[in-house]
């Protein structure tokens, strides 16, 4: 089996960014929901799986003056730069595997992740992440995370996907954690084809 690395990086090395499944011109559900917390715009703000997602761009526009974003592909995060030009400067960029990089203590008010979640099809790696979560998120920070819903893709990318209702996703994360809000999002992709989504905005607990 091919390490997701690898795989990730081939992806990224070998297909334009708009050219991708998940493409999205901009992030408008993902926006909304973070400006919708209500934080100053110096809260810190991680895009968990960012790559060459357009959010970071989105986010920086809205003036929003700390943000981070992590992946595992190196080669999807220089795409977002190059973008950006100079002010791709102003983002904290990570390169590592969710489930084991090194995240600073309670460093972050707000973790966003569209589409990270759902390829962790091992009970482990999900624990794993949301051990993360729990050391780098403060005590009342902002988690939404989003995934394919029960009757989105069964695979992306050609990986396998877990799908969840809003009450599964919310489960995985435990009942520590307060479900704020939920939505649904008909994603259409660049051919043309609608995935269904479920965010789930979560209260890290205290």
């Amino acid at each position: 089996m091919q390490d997701p690395k690898e795989h990730w990086e081939k992806v990224y090395q070998t297909k334009q960014s708009d050219a991708v499944s998940w493409f999205q011109k901009h992030a408008t559900r993902s926006l909304e929901l973070i400006r919708s917390v209500g934080t100053s715009l110096d809260a810190t703000v991680i895009d968990v799986g960012g790559g060459a997602s357009t959010l970071v761009d989105d986010l920086l526009s809205n003036g929003f003056i700390n943000v981070s974003v992590l992946d595992l592909s190196a080669s999807a995060l220089a795409v977002a730069r190059k973008r950006l030009g100079s002010a791709g400067d102003r983002v904290t960029w990570i390169a590592g595997d969710i489930c084991t990089v090194d995240l600073p203590v309670q460093a972050y008010d707000i973790w966003h992740d569209r589409a990270v979640f759902h390829f962790l099809t091992n009970p482990v790696d999900r624990a794993a992440y949301v051990q993360q979560v729990m050391k780098s998120v403060r005590p009342g920070g902002h988690v939404i995370v989003a995934t394919f819903a029960p009757d989105g893709p069964e695979q992306c990318s050609g990986l396998p996907v877990a799908r969840y209702a809003p009450g599964e996703l919310h489960q995985e994360f435990g009942p520590a954690f307060e479900l704020i809000e939920h939505m649904s999002e008909q994603h259409e992709t660049p051919w043309g084809s609608v995935q269904n989504f479920v965010y789930c905005h979560c209260l890290r607990p205290h």
